[in-house]
């Protein structure tokens, strides 16, 4: 047996539990510590759990509205006595012979105290090769991108257009506005010697209403179509450079050399890599075309100045310079129906056009409208003059509410 002579015990305390003499001591600093570092932990686990909600939240926010059902775009369709005025209207420009030089000499008798609308025609197309200065950098001009146009334009064997047959052109702009959906002018549209095209607005499968062939078709690189088939029966590609690395991208299209992985990432959205046609199919439109467009757009009201023209504005300006006449289809669009089709393809609604702050539509619709008023441009689909007097509408509704809200 052995005794434990030093080990002695207290009184139990008031609920009877007998306790050792070190047990009403202070703690001890390493248990001290293990409690705070449990405590620790515990709070690391709160705030874990927190971060995992919140990260649960923000991509709920986000994903969620994806897979909720969208409001679809709306057809607008045209009655059968609108829908004759239109193929009138059509057939009756296409049946009377062309007048050479009625585009330019219409142009020079609009008088207007603060526009001059005959220096659109003043400028040549396509650039070619030698030096110029420019002013202004892309898209307005290329200021700091020289070098880079240099190399383009050395890769490049043409410079003007494709050859005509008939000496009087007539040009048709078809713009991809939803207003040619189901007019079925594609007929009327294939008959006009010069017909130019913006962007990735589809041929294909589009006939009836666009048209089959293309003569120009504008574009830059974010916006080129990546079916091959779209550039079937299509004379040439126009580049609009709104930066430097577009000249790159129109390099690496005409040498069938790829961009680098690292110049793609500058790009806002995925390129194409190659485009089916030959070197000599390709151009670079003049930026002073969007210069001076630009210019004249300031004196239609406020025109802010990162606004630029819309390519559809710039086909019509474009048209104005290599035409004997020239005709709109596809221009104008239907604001008092938000949810009808904004192009004659896709499910892009029109409320899309209403929100955005690149282009001044304002100014280009009164612009627009005044060219179909004075018989220099011929508005097949007839929905320009709606569209002006719409806008015209809604800017005096507008001042007028400001005016009540000041009052």
């Amino acid at each position: 047996m052995v005794t434990l002579k030093h080990l002695s015990v207290k009184e139990r305390d008031e609920d009877g539990v007998p306790l050792l003499a070190e047990a009403d001591s202070a703690e001890s600093p390493g248990i001290k510590h293990r409690r705070e570092s449990r405590e620790f932990f515990l709070t690391q686990r709160k705030n874990l759990g927190l971060s995992l909600a919140l990260l649960l939240s923000c991509y709920s926010a986000i994903l969620i509205p994806a897979y909720l059902p969208t409001k679809q775009p709306t057809c607008i369709e045209s009655s059968t006595e609108d829908y004759m005025v239109i193929m009138n209207r059509s057939a009756a420009l296409l049946s009377r012979p062309c007048i050479s030089g009625l585009t330019k000499a219409t142009l020079q008798k609009v008088h207007s105290t603060a526009v001059n609308f005959h220096s659109l025609v003043q400028i040549a197309a396509f650039l070619q090769n030698g030096t110029r200065h420019w002013e202004l950098p892309p898209p307005l001009g290329l200021l700091g991108s020289e070098g880079m146009l240099a190399q383009a334009l050395r890769v490049l064997p043409n410079s003007g257009l494709p050859s005509v047959s008939n000496k009087c052109k007539r040009c048709m702009v078809v713009g991809s506005g939803g207003t040619l959906h189901g007019k079925h002018l594609g007929a009327h549209i294939d008959k006009y010697d010069i017909i130019i095209r913006m962007n990735n607005a589809p041929v294909f499968g589009f006939e009836e209403d666009a048209g089959s062939r293309t003569t120009i078709r504008l574009l830059y690189p974010e916006a080129a179509s990546f079916l091959p088939q779209e550039y079937q029966n299509t004379d040439i590609v126009a580049l609009v450079a709104f930066k430097r690395l577009d000249l790159e991208w129109l390099i690496s299209i005409v040498t069938k050399k790829p961009l680098s992985w690292w110049n793609k990432l500058w790009f806002w959205r995925d390129v194409v890599n190659d485009i089916p046609l030959q070197p000599g199919n390709f151009r670079i439109l003049n930026p002073e075309i969007l210069r001076r467009t630009w210019k004249i757009l300031q004196t239609y009201g406020k025109h802010e100045s990162m606004t630029v023209p819309t390519l559809g504005f710039t086909g019509v300006v474009l048209a104005l310079q290599l035409c004997d006449e020239v005709s709109l289809a596809g221009f104008g669009y239907d604001f008092t129906h938000p949810g009808s089709l904004l192009h004659y393809y896709g499910t892009v609604r029109m409320d899309h056009m209403m929100a955005q702050v690149v282009h001044d539509v304002s100014a280009e619709s009164s612009l627009l409208r005044d060219l179909v008023k004075s018989g220099v441009v011929h508005d097949v689909t007839g929905a320009v003059w709606q569209t002006a007097g719409l806008i015209h509408q809604t800017k005096i509704e507008t001042e007028k509410n400001i005016n009540n809200t000041q009052i």
